[in-house]
């Protein structure tokens, strides 16, 4: 069963421009969701055994102090 997606022209060009030239738009679509997963799992644990979670953490917490406040 296929679907259709609306896109408005800007993305339809910026899909395009990504397609490669023996690609349909759903195979576009695929690799792209695909990259992205494998992308993601190229970083899981990335921080792991240190202390950086804990550093940008702090650094949210500090950065956040203030905001809204007038």
């Amino acid at each position: 069963m296929s679907k259709s997606i609306r896109v408005d022209e800007d993305t339809h060009a910026a899909l395009a421009a990504l397609k490669g030239d023996d690609e349909t738009f759903d195979d576009l679509l695929s690799r792209l969701v695909r990259e992205r997963r494998e992308s993601i799992r190229e970083g899981a644990g990335l921080w792991e055994g240190t202390d950086a979670a804990e550093k940008a953490r702090s650094m949210r917490t500090e950065m956040k102090k203030g905001v809204g406040e007038q």
